[in-house]
Order: structure tokens, then sequence, then C-alpha cells
């Protein structure tokens, strides 16, 4: 299976990709684009630029489109994450991607999955950095998924978690049709 984990910063994707794989046998973690750029030298505005967010865009691309993830793999970010920020920012999904080229890419996924800020993700998470940036892209990654303004992805399952942080893996394993972590 492919998974794709999608959300703003600081809700708890990394540690959900880290869960999944712990219960999902034969399953790895594809790193988030931001680290793999990172270590290839490229070297971040603070904060971001749009030229930035295309450049994650085109990683996760390749990263979805990558040969040495046929299957078994849970994405730490997709690029409907990259094209929300750049939303945030003011600019268009048309403007930042092919939709020939993000179709193919997105349609590799089993299941897109969905974290969202919650009255939960503030209360328990470490506070997250550019707090307005946060709340704008959470807002237009919700109206970029359900919208899909480049008919991307509308027949890749979502999952939008907007419920208590414990039960999230549980959530997920069931819209696999795995068993619940908890019954292991």
């Amino acid at each position: 299976m492919r998974v794709g984990i999608s959300g703003t910063h600081g809700t708890g994707k990394t540690t959900l990709v880290e869960a999944l794989c712990a219960h999902l046998p034969g399953h790895v973690a594809a790193e988030e684009p931001y680290y793999l750029l990172e270590e290839a030298g490229y070297e971040f505005q603070f904060p971001p630029s749009p030229e930035d967010f295309r450049a994650l865009l085109a990683a996760s691309l390749q990263n979805l489109n990558s040969p040495s993830f046929p299957s078994g793999v849970v994405f730490d970010r997709t690029p409907v994450d990259y094209l929300a920020y750049l939303a945030a920012g003011g600019v268009a999904p048309s403007d930042a991607v092919d939709a020939g080229t993000l179709r193919p890419a997105l349609a590799s996924l089993d299941l897109l999955v969905i974290t969202l800020v919650t009255p939960e993700t503030e209360r328990v998470l470490p506070a997250a950095e550019m707090p307005g940036l946060r709340t704008r892209m959470n807002d237009a990654l919700l109206e970029l998924v359900y919208a899909d303004p480049l008919d991307a992805w509308e027949d890749v399952p979502v999952l939008e978690l907007s419920g208590s942080l414990d039960g999230r893996l549980d959530a997920v394993l069931a819209a696999l049709g795995q068993p619940a972590a908890s019954r292991r």
C-alpha cells in the first residue's frame, strides 16, 4: 500500500508516519522532501518563499514517482501540502503545477490522509513556528482537497483526521482494511 500523509506543520504527521510503518509489515517511511532537499544542500529562506515551496512540490512529485518506492511506503507529505502552502501565499494551484504531472503521482496513492489543526493538537503538541502560515495552510489544504481544482486526486480516497490523536493510527488502519493497532 502507498499512503500519503498531508497536513500543515505541527499536526503530528511524522509521528503518524512512524506509527503506521511500525504497524504495517514491510512498509517504510519516505522522508519529508524538506529534509531531502536540505541534505542535498538546498538553502531555504525563512519563512519559506514561493520558490522554496515550488522546489518542495517538485521533490514531492519525484518522491511519489520514484521507482524505489513501488509499494509499501508511507509518504511524509504529498504534493498537496506544497500546493496548499503556495495557495496560502496567494499562488493558484494551476500556476504551481501541471495537472497532467500531478494526476499520475497522486493516483499512485491508496489513501491520502489529512491531519488537521484541532483543539487537541493545539493543547498537546509543541507550539508550531509561523502560526499564521500554519492556519492559512490548514484552511487552504482543506479547500484544495475537497475542491480538487486540478481534477488531480478525485479517485484517491481521503481520510480527514480531526479526532483524537490517540485514535489516528486505528482510523488510518481501518481505512486501509487493516486490524486495529490496539488488537495486535
